[in-house]
This record gives C-alpha cells, sequence and structure tokens, in this order.
C-alpha cells in the first residue's frame, strides 16, 4: 500500500509517483515512510484480568471469545490446578484449547509470586481460617513482598511493549483467584495503570 501524500489518506497502488526520479523513488521515500508509520502507529492494547475458580470450562472461554482476547498471559508459577472441574485450566490442555481459539498463549513467569511468597498468604489464610477459593483479597505481607522482591524487577514496560510489537490489542493475565483483589494480578495491573494512566483494565 502506498500513501497519498498530499491527502494524507493510504490508496491502493503499487507506487507513490508523485516522488519517482532517475534512480526510483528518492527524496520522497522518507516522507512516505513516516507518513505509513503515523497511520500504523501502535496503540496501547487493552489489559484484562481473569481467574478460573467458580467459573466451568464453557463460561472461562465463553469471557474470552465474547471479549475478543488475543493474547492469554498465564502468570501462575505453578500450571496446574487441583480438581477434576479445573482441568481444562492445566498446562497443556489450557494451550492446545487457546491455540485452537487462535488465542497466542504466553507463560510470564517474571510475574509469577515465588514458592516463599506464596506461602505468605497461605499461613495468613491457616490462621484466618480462609479458603483459597474464597478468599476476597490478600494480604498486606503478601502485597509488600510480591511489591518489593517481583513486580520491582520486572519490566513492566518493556512487557507492554512487546504486546504493543506483537499486534496485540487485548491481552488477559490469568491466575486461579475467582476475584482480581484476591490474586497479584491485581497488583500487576495497578502497576500498570500507574505507568500507562491511558491504559484499559477490565476484570473478567
Amino acid at each position: 500500500m502506498a500513501v497519498d501524500i498530499r491527502a494524507g489518506h493510504p490508496f491502493e497502488q503499487g507506487i507513490v509517483t508523485n516522488f519517482r526520479g532517475r534512480h526510483g523513488i528518492t527524496t520522497g521515500t522518507k516522507v512516505v515512510a513516516n507518513a505509513v508509520n503515523e497511520s500504523t502507529s501502535m496503540k496501547l492494547p487493552d489489559i484484562y484480568t481473569i481467574g478460573v475458580y467458580g467459573s466451568s470450562e464453557s463460561e472461562f472461554f465463553k469471557k474470552l471469545i465474547d471479549q475478543n482476547i488475543d493474547t492469554f498471559c498465564d502468570i501462575r508459577l505453578r500450571r496446574a490446578v487441583r480438581g477434576s472441574q479445573y482441568v481444562f485450566a492445566n498446562s497443556q490442555r489450557l494451550q492446545d484449547k487457546l491455540a485452537h481459539l487462535s488465542i497466542k498463549y504466553l507463560h510470564e513467569t517474571g510475574l509469577a509470586p515465588t514458592p516463599e511468597i506464596i506461602k505468605l498468604q497461605d499461613k495468613f489464610d491457616k490462621e484466618h481460617k480462609i479458603q483459597r477459593r474464597k478468599r476476597e483479597e490478600l494480604t498486606d505481607v503478601f502485597k509488600t513482598a510480591y511489591t518489593n522482591k517481583i513486580l520491582s524487577k520486572f519490566d513492566v514496560r518493556q512487557f507492554i511493549k512487546s504486546l504493543e510489537e506483537s499486534g496485540s490489542k487485548k491481552a488477559v493475565l490469568f491466575c486461579v483467584e475467582r476475584s482480581a483483589d484476591a490474586c497479584h494480578r491485581s497488583l500487576v495491573t495497578t502497576k500498570i495503570k500507574e505507568l500507562h494512566p491511558d491504559i484499559k483494565i477490565f476484570n473478567l
């Protein structure tokens, strides 16, 4: 596709005749390139989050389909879920289904909490008799540890840039908890919003 510099709009032709010289396209080349770049400038992707607890297989994938998700970012440490009702969220089966739906799969280990950090939340849940699948929020101890040991060392700007460069328009961050507030994905989206105020965040 070439660009009509005068009109400032793309049109369907094989060459740009206005800038053809003895050796083909000469000084007009840079102008054309700039116009093309401006018309195809990258846009920040919308960021979604999703958990698996409380959803059936059909409900889970319907959410992705309904929102036209094109990139699925798995930010779990262990890519397996206990319980036969959630077998569809286990790594290989999940990847197979996403491939069938033409959704790109990424495993971003740099955003996964370490076993030691997970134990901080588990300890709090046990002391307060909170079942993980019914947890509604994270303890401050977990938030502090995750922020200091994981988020502070992860290049969130580069992560978003890589999504832009891949052409992603709608990416989802995945972990298991039903509520985003009960999961580290909420801390990730808070950081993303801090660095990119214009980015749109949605919890499915």
